[in-house]
């Protein structure tokens, strides 16, 4: 199903976690923090709103690391019900994607909850504080659009705004994915 990220309230603090990454190791979000703060992206492997951005996310997270950003992706689905969601194929994803960052397994979606993330691609925007100050969409970019000439890499830029002059955006648009696939009775 087909939903936008929820617009919330600049400033809160990031939420800790200590995550399962497709390396085999478990990784916080004090190993992912750097000087000029972090991205966190809530994303699966079978969502065509992922698998669409995929490739442009990744060039996204390799400029904002350039620029002193830590970057991490945070897979909350219930694999049980999704099998192409499982640890196993998260490092196939990984790997064909070539993810220079950290792909983390929310197995018990408890780290999901306490963003509110709703859908998949989600994506957080934490200054060196752990404070909230961006939550919106990587570009302008409609599903399944070609027209690159046309990008705006919003949450880059939004960064490089940041990290500038502490300027925060005005105007932020909601991601738009797939419902985050919610275990039963959890």
């Amino acid at each position: 199903m087909l939903l936008n990220s929820k617009i919330v309230n600049k400033g809160w603090k990031m939420h800790p976690f200590s995550l399962l990454s497709v390396s085999g190791s478990m990784v916080t979000d004090k190993d992912l923090l750097k000087k000029n703060g972090l991205v966190i992206a809530f994303i699966c492997n079978h969502c065509p709103y992922v698998k669409d951005i995929i490739g442009r996310m990744v060039n996204d997270f390799n400029e904002l690391e350039e620029l002193g950003v830590g970057t991490v992706a945070i897979m909350p689905n219930d694999a049980d019900n999704y099998p192409e969601d499982s640890y196993e194929n998260m490092i196939k994803f990984s790997e064909k994607f070539n993810f220079s960052f950290h792909y983390l397994y929310d197995q018990n979606q408890e780290i999901a909850k306490k963003y509110n993330a709703v859908c998949t691609p989600d994506f957080y925007c934490f200054d060196k504080n752990k404070k909230l100050f961006y939550r919106g969409r990587l570009d302008n970019l409609r599903y399944q659009s070609k027209n690159e000439i046309s990008r705006k890499k919003e949450l880059v830029n939004s960064f490089k705004k940041k990290i500038k002059g502490n300027i925060l955006e005005e105007v932020q648009y909601s991601s738009m994915g797939c419902s985050i696939k919610w275990k039963k009775n959890i």
